[in-house]
């Protein structure tokens, strides 16, 4: 098979290694890419919302499947576009269709789905900029700290966590006022906060059938100890120690099923991944968020542990034969650090020469925002390189990590030294 993977960050690298494995994939292209997709397939400078130019590339290179990397295609409808085209219907794209997409897109739409479906979430409501002052009312009705989201896609910045009260009134007028996400933020929703700790379960769908893949957690905050202002992610373990085989079931019985049926009863077309963002409250899974799609880093410890062919997976999840794949993982654990920019996740410099990865041999260097320009690997965005390892247990992998990034360098390179200290 001939296969695109769209996406440009650490969970694309960690797709193309994976697929570059399989004896199944013939050609293998990334769109647009990054230094380390460059190394084992071919990057086509392509936006992943161009679907002109996707459609150009998948005919021109015969294009059997599409691998989604991130949202923004998704929520858009790149699978759509692909079903109402005669020349491209033949192509299998592994990501849902629009409607199902807005499980991300919005988070009202996903909050209505989990209560329809009575899936455990935290209680809710929603307000736009005309009902602002019933918003401040609802506000003062709860318990702080006080989570207002933006209901659209802002780049994993929608979500404020405040603990003073009228800082939380100026937050949710700043939102929905002054625009403060602009177009993501014309509806807001607040509900209740829940207080636990957060992993992530990934689930692996044919519209079907399901398979759920191995749990991960990881560290959103930019700062030691959970500090600091949020990113897109600081690095990742799998499995969750804390995740017990009782709990694991709970997760399975009380959200995984509901959320495939739900798919089913709802009638939102869905084959690919599915990310549940969940919260241990007691010893009780609750849904934070759904993402439609693979996490980042998550995936650069999740698919390091799948043992399957994985364009196998792949193609049972678009063949709907999802249920006679047996899933296979490692007993190993695996960790990843993520290397950020100086300055991340507000302003950064970027064009800094990246030094030393040739003298990783006990870690997996997943590149995120890196680039080669002039026969050199320089950094081009916030998160720059995930550094992976394996290890009997997650102290092993995690140690295994930090002794390869001493190896490393750029100009004002960061990382956070203390990941996995709550475990």
């Amino acid at each position: 098979m001939n296969i695109l993977v769209l996406g440009s960050g650490g969970r694309e690298h960690t797709f193309a290694w994976k697929i570059a494995q399989s004896p199944l994939c013939k050609n293998l292209y990334v769109a647009p890419g990054n230094s380390g997709t460059a190394q084992i397939a071919t990057n086509v400078n392509i936006g992943v919302t161009d679907f002109e130019a996707i459609k150009t590339l998948v005919l021109d290179k015969n294009i059997d499947m599409v691998v989604v990397g991130p949202e923004d295609p998704l929520v858009k409808g790149v699978h759509d576009f692909f079903l109402n085209d005669d020349k491209l219907k033949h192509v299998s794209v592994i990501g849902p269709q629009q409607k199902a997409a807005e499980l991300e897109g919005s988070k009202e739409f996903a909050k209505e789905f989990m209560f329809r479906h009575n899936i455990p979430t935290a209680a809710y409501e929603s307000f736009t900029k005309d009902s602002v002052e019933k918003g401040y009312a609802f506000l003062e009705t709860l318990n702080p700290p006080y989570v207002l989201k933006a209901d659209g896609l802002a780049a994993g910045k929608g979500v404020v966590i405040l603990n003073d009260l009228d800082e939380a009134k100026a937050e949710l007028k700043s939102m929905l006022i002054d625009a403060k996400f602009g177009e993501a933020s014309t509806k807001v929703v607040i509900e209740e906060f829940l207080d636990g700790i957060e992993l992530s379960c990934f689930v692996l769908t044919d519209g079907k059938n399901y398979k759920i893949l191995p749990t991960a957690k990881d560290y959103k905050r930019i700062g030691e100890g959970d500090t600091g202002l949020n990113t897109g992610g600081m690095g990742a373990v799998s499995p969750v120690p804390f995740a017990t085989d009782d709990f694991l079931n709970k997760i399975e019985e009380r959200i995984v099923k509901p959320t495939i049926n739900g798919f089913k009863k709802d009638d939102l077309p869905y084959v690919g991944f599915v990310f549940i963002g969940l919260i241990k409250v007691g010893n009780d899974p609750k849904v934070i968020e759904y993402n439609v799609r693979m996490g980042d880093p998550e995936t650069e410890v999740v698919l390091p542990r799948l043992k399957n062919d994985f364009v196998e997976i792949l193609q049972a999840m678009a063949n709907q034969t999802l249920d006679k794949i047996n899933v296979e993982i490692d007993e190993r654990a695996a960790t990843t650090i993520m290397l950020v920019s100086g300055g991340y996740p507000e302003a950064y410099e970027k064009g800094k020469e990246i030094s030393g990865i040739e003298n990783i041999t006990e870690s997996i260097p997943f590149h995120a925002g890196a680039i080669m320009e002039n026969g050199k690997t320089v950094t081009s965005g916030g998160r720059v390189m995930a550094i992976t390892s394996y290890g009997n247990t997650y102290q092993e992998a995690i140690k295994k990590s930090y002794q390869s990034i001493e190896k490393l360098h750029f100009d004002k390179m960061n990382y956070r030294k203390d990941i996995g200290f709550d475990l």
